[in-house]
């Protein structure tokens, strides 16, 4: 027997980030909302104790070790309800490897969802949020999926209403860049100034609840773009591609290095996808709209 849980990647059309807490992290305002890329994590009893596999677009970057958010949150399971984690986990990826985009939360939720439903241990939606919030900041958001306003680290959401559509395109870099190392290069970026208190954008939540990508456009920011851009400098041509290509919106995903763009629509995306190929700034170039459902049994 085996179960297989299907999990969105996000982009943040907010992300406000506060000043560095005394244990390290950063209160946030992070709006996200999921698209339509997607990890598969498929569990099947394991005879020989807790064993990770992956396969996909850079799979070889995966860590196989305890230390993967899916095996994590198998254990964190298991210790929960006092069994033993003995499950093989398989992550079919398609949501770039350390990229911005969630890729190893949207694999820890989906672990989560899938070895409840392996082992029967009928958790509440509640004791998963909990036991999401405890394994990582945007691993609550990955089970909710739609959109959603994260505040504390970003794991207490309130989910958000959307109305309508949103098109992007995102471009994947020639190499991936670690969260902890930019929010350290934004610490050392805000040195001397003071940090205002992360606050959601009225803007960007009217925005989304009305569909409407053009008041979206005016209205997103990403408060770690700039450090991310220190560590990758080369992510502004991508970023320069992507407008020249007509986008309404570029701007960096998360933490990065992917970049983001929002279009007007399909046609739009395509377009601007083309270009962002021929441009030679990126590795790769995604198409996916939004709002996309959370990490579901498939």
């Amino acid at each position: 027997m085996s179960v297989t849980v299907r999990v969105p990647a996000k982009v943040n059309v907010q992300l406000a980030v506060g000043a560095a807490r005394p244990d390290g992290f950063h209160d946030l305002a992070s709006v996200f909302l999921a698209v339509g890329l997607y990890d598969e994590v498929t569990v099947a009893p394991s005879p020989s104790g807790l064993r990770v596999t992956c396969a996909g677009p850079d799979a070889a970057e995966v860590p196989l070790d305890g230390s993967n958010l899916a095996a994590r949150a198998a254990e964190a399971l298991a210790a929960r309800y006092g069994r033993r984690a003995d499950v093989h986990l398989h992550i079919a990826k398609d949501i770039p490897v350390a990229g911005g985009m969630a890729g190893g939360s949207a694999d820890c939720a989906g672990a989560l969802l899938a070895c409840d439903a392996l082992w029967g241990t009928g958790a509440s939606r509640a004791e998963l949020l909990d036991l999401c919030a405890e394994l990582g900041s945007d691993v609550p958001f990955s089970l909710v999926g739609g959109a959603a306003l994260g505040t504390g680290r970003g794991e207490r959401l309130r989910e958000l209403e959307v109305g309508g559509v949103f098109h992007w395109v995102f471009a994947v870099a020639e190499r991936g860049l670690s969260t902890p190392a930019v929010f350290r290069v934004f610490d050392r970026l805000c040195e001397g100034r003071r940090v205002p208190e992360p606050v959601a954008s009225q803007d960007v939540l009217d925005a989304l609840a009305k569909g409407d990508p053009d008041a979206l456009a005016a209205s997103v920011s990403n408060d770690l773009q700039p450090a991310a851009l220190s560590l990758f400098p080369e992510l502004a041509g991508a970023l320069a591609a992507g407008r020249a290509a007509g986008a309404l919106a570029a701007m960096v995903s998360g933490s990065g290095p992917t970049t983001a763009f929002l279009v007007r629509d399909a046609e739009s995306a395509a377009r601007t996808a083309q270009a962002l190929r021929r441009s030679g700034t990126c590795r790769s170039v995604r198409m996916a709209s939004g709002p996309a459902p959370g990490a579901a049994l498939v």
